[in-house]
């Protein structure tokens, strides 16, 4: 009995230090990329909406893209974001809060398929065509999005979006350790997402993404 409590303990172990040694190389190896630079898209992660709004969180992420857009950092916005199904749709409403903001609708490409970070990522690849983007998003998961977009061999910047306090921030700290764990495996696999599709070139007009 002892020897299987030891044995055990010692998988936790190995566990623990794998998981913080992870951690460490996907902040480490991006920390430099947390900058303001000119790209093709600004890509903004999709962050929850709230009876048809944005959440504060995706909130504090779109009025950052539209600061750079105006900035002229990038000509175009991919919004990427949950729209699985007809009763739930983030990215719509990114669109309508830029529009609001005075971005031209040609300029807006709504990614309908972005059910992850991963597959937000891979897919401004592969659908959208970019090469260099800036991410938009928390500091947290900045580190975790660069360092997918870096193993997806895209030329990324990151720009955070930390304009308050949000509700539920330590569990979603927690949580993103933990994340960083899963995405740094599928960064060796490289599977692809959920779905692909028609290539999208986000150097054409945004509007042929619109779906209403």
């Amino acid at each position: 009995m002892k020897k299987i409590i030891k044995i055990c303990l010692i998988i936790i172990l190995i566990g623990c230090l794998y998981t913080f040694f992870v951690n460490l190389i996907v902040v480490l190896s991006t920390k430099k990329q947390i900058n303001t630079s000119h790209a093709e898209a600004i890509l903004v992660l999709g962050a929850g909406v709230w009876d048809g709004e944005p959440s504060p969180m995706l909130r504090d992420r779109l009025d950052e893209a539209i600061i750079l857009y105006y900035e002229h950092k990038a000509p175009k916005i991919i919004m990427s974001g949950d729209h699985g199904k007809d009763e739930y749709d983030e990215v719509n409403v990114m669109k309508e809060y830029a529009i609001k903001n005075g971005v031209p609708s040609e300029d807006i490409f709504m990614d309908h398929a972005g059910f992850s970070t991963y597959d937000s990522i891979y897919r401004a690849k592969e659908i959208f065509e970019t090469k260099n983007i800036i991410i938009v998003t928390q500091k947290y998961h900045l580190y975790r999005s660069l360092y997918i977009a870096n193993n997806l061999n895209i030329n990324a910047t990151g720009v955070e979006a930390n304009h308050r306090r949000y509700t539920g921030a330590t569990f979603r700290e927690v949580r993103e350790f933990l994340a960083r764990n899963k995405d740094f495996l599928k960064c060796i696999i490289k599977p692809k997402p959920k779905y692909l599709g028609d290539v999208i070139p986000v150097s054409g007009d945004g509007n042929i993404t619109n779906d209403k």
